[in-house]
This record gives structure tokens, sequence and C-alpha cells, in this order.
């Protein structure tokens, strides 16, 4: 059985060892922890088995923009899950859990950079439908949107600029 809730104080060390081995670096780690001295996210969530977290979930603002218009979304990652559990539906209960509250936070537009043949069944589609690219040089494939509320990305397009933590590793 697996419990979802939000990431408290006591959980920091083991959001940076699950990120750590599963990303097989300390990138991803570096990137949480410097968004979370900045309380620069949005949600940020754990799944629980057994009394122990086994996978970690974020959320933070990104901006979509162009020269005419720019508009706020967030960004989902990284997205983390002990090796051990992977392919178990932890990831996908992570993944479910945190679209859901990001919809009843009242956000409208999410921006994932990640496999491509994971994220599309939650509804992520290439951003490139929509006239959205990533600021970084990444595969149009693996560079994917959701509305979480149907027509948000009506006539919005632009580069997706992240926060500055992302450059900063």
């Amino acid at each position: 059985m697996v419990t979802i809730r939000q990431e408290i104080l006591e959980d920091i060390d083991e959001i940076r060892r699950i990120n750590i081995e599963a990303f097989g670096g300390t990138t991803e780690a570096d990137i949480v922890d410097k968004l979370r001295q900045r309380q620069a996210f949005t949600l940020s969530l754990v799944a629980v088995c057994e009394g122990k977290i086994v996978g970690y979930i974020l959320f933070s603002p990104v901006t979509v923009g162009s020269e005419s218009i720019s508009v706020t979304a967030i960004g989902l990652g990284p997205m983390a899950v002990l090796p051990s559990f992977q392919r178990t539906g932890i990831g996908s209960a992570l993944v479910a859990n945190g679209l859901k509250e990001c919809q009843n936070l009242g956000h409208e537009i999410v921006i994932v950079l990640g496999h491509p043949e994971y994220y599309p069944r939650f509804g992520f589609v290439s951003g490139s439908i929509y006239g959205i690219k990533s600021e970084y040089d990444v595969p149009d494939e693996a560079f994917m949107v959701l509305e979480l509320r149907p027509g948000a990305l009506k006539g919005r397009s632009g580069i997706v600029k992240y926060q500055p933590e992302f450059n900063d590793v």
C-alpha cells in the first residue's frame, strides 16, 4: 500500500537520496535542494510504502513567453522512484496525484521534459503542437505539455523559461 503526501522537513535527506539513486547522480537532487532553499516550488510530494519514502515528485513555476505574451505554468520534475520500487505504479501514482493537486490549486498548464513513452499516458503531448519550445536544446518528443483546463493553451506559444536553479547546477 502506497500513500502519497506532501513532503515534511524530516523527509529532506531521504528525498535527496532517492533522487541520487534514481538518476545515478546529484544533478536533480541539487536542483531540488536549491528550489527548496529559495522556496521556489509549488508542490512537493513523497510516496510512502510501509513507513519508508520510496518516491518523490516536484512541481515548480515556469514561464511560457513570447514577445507579445507571458504566462505562468507548472514544471513537473524531477520525479524519482527508488530503483527497487520502479515499475510498480508508484511513479504513476505520484504523477496522477500531483496533477490533480495542481489542478485543485488552480493551475492550468503543466510542462515536462521526460520520457516520451511514459508521460503521454497522463495526457501530455509534444509542446511543438502548441508552438511551445524549451529554452534548452532538447528532443521535441521529450518536451511535453498538458492542459489541466481544456483550452488553456489556445493562443499561447513561446519559449519555456525555467527557474534560475536549473541553470545553476
